[in-house]
């Protein structure tokens, strides 16, 4: 070991050829010219996301469900040369229930700190 070294804590870290070929191309493209520095850097500033998909499967499944009552509309409208009114109502009710799901999604969102 190098007399003058900061750094004094050796790591030792297993990996599949999978995971060493992402990591090497991630190294790469970074610019950075040490694969330790690169470490560092990650280790320091780098984030773990686990994201829990479970609340976007289900704005997913009520967004479909809402589209395909628009779809509904839209060929009522089609078939019969014009919407009444009726139809204009529940299609906005459809179109506010769409915003309203869509901001309690995003306010659910983790934030993010730097």
């Amino acid at each position: 070991m190098k007399k003058n070294r900061t750094r004094t804590i050796e790591f030792k870290l297993r990996l599949s050829e999978d995971e060493s070929i992402i990591l090497t191309e991630k190294w790469k493209r970074s610019g950075m010219k040490s694969r330790n520095a690169f470490l560092r850097h990650l280790i320091i500033y780098g984030f773990v996301f686990d994201v829990d998909y479970s609340e976007l499967r289900e704005y997913n499944s009520q967004l479909a469900h809402i589209g395909n009552n628009l779809n509904q509309i839209a060929k009522r409208a089609n078939e019969n040369g014009l919407a009444t009114n009726s139809d204009l109502k529940e299609a906005k009710e459809l179109m506010d229930k769409i915003w309203h799901t869509q901001k309690s999604m995003l306010s659910k969102q983790p934030l993010i700190k730097q």
